[in-house]
């Protein structure tokens, strides 16, 4: 199991619905990949503000999309910062993850009364899924924080969860809740933009 599987285990686990529509999400899934990236000596952040994401190390990574995200890392200097890989890598994210739990089996799709068009994924009773679980029970602090970040759950009590003993990993996951941060305002301000649209058309 990788971190970017047990966070899309553990959001469809907490939260009803399609997760495909949540752009927090697939920000949080580049994230996860980029924390196991780190993890496995395949990435490093330098640079002067520390947030540069250089690739070095390993490049099979036992997984196709962290593969596919090891693959894609910019080669070069001045390499490319955690704020835009988060955005760029995490464009549609969500699909894929779903899409790749899906072909595996550990996930099935609900049917929607008589249409033949396809349900929400639903998580099938894998041993997958009870690993997830299990580390999301125990209050891991990364996955913690990430289902944090993504707006799952609110913001932990620190006595509750340990911190995380990682300097590129506490770099990752700022900009992680950043990104979502953003994301919200953004969808916020189109709302407001939209309503005052409306009440144009209205009259108002």
């Amino acid at each position: 199991m990788t971190t970017p599987r047990d966070l899309l285990i553990t959001v469809m686990d907490e939260v009803p619905g399609d997760p495909v529509e949540r752009g927090e999400l697939s920000l949080g899934l580049a994230g996860a990949e980029l924390i196991d990236l780190l993890a496995a000596g395949a990435v490093t952040l330098g640079g002067d503000e520390g947030d540069r994401i250089v690739p070095g190390g390993p490049t099979g990574m036992g997984d196709r999309l962290l593969d596919q995200a090891r693959a894609s890392l910019v080669a070069d200097a001045p390499y490319e910062s955690v704020g835009d890989w988060l955005w760029r890598r995490g464009r549609d994210l969500a699909s894929a993850y779903v899409a790749a739990l899906e072909a595996e089996g550990h996930v099935t799709r609900q049917r929607r009364g008589w249409t033949f068009r396809p349900g929400r994924p639903v998580l099938a009773d894998s041993l997958d899924h009870r690993l997830a679980g299990d580390r999301r029970r125990s209050n891991e602090p990364v996955l913690a924080a990430l289902v944090t970040a993504v707006g799952i759950r609110e913001e932990e009590d620190e006595g509750d969860t340990p911190g995380v003993a990682d300097d590129a990993v506490d770099t990752v996951l700022a900009a992680v809740n950043d990104a979502a941060l953003e994301l919200e305002a953004l969808r916020q301000r189109r709302e407001i933009e939209q309503s005052a649209f409306d009440n144009i058309w209205r009259g108002e």
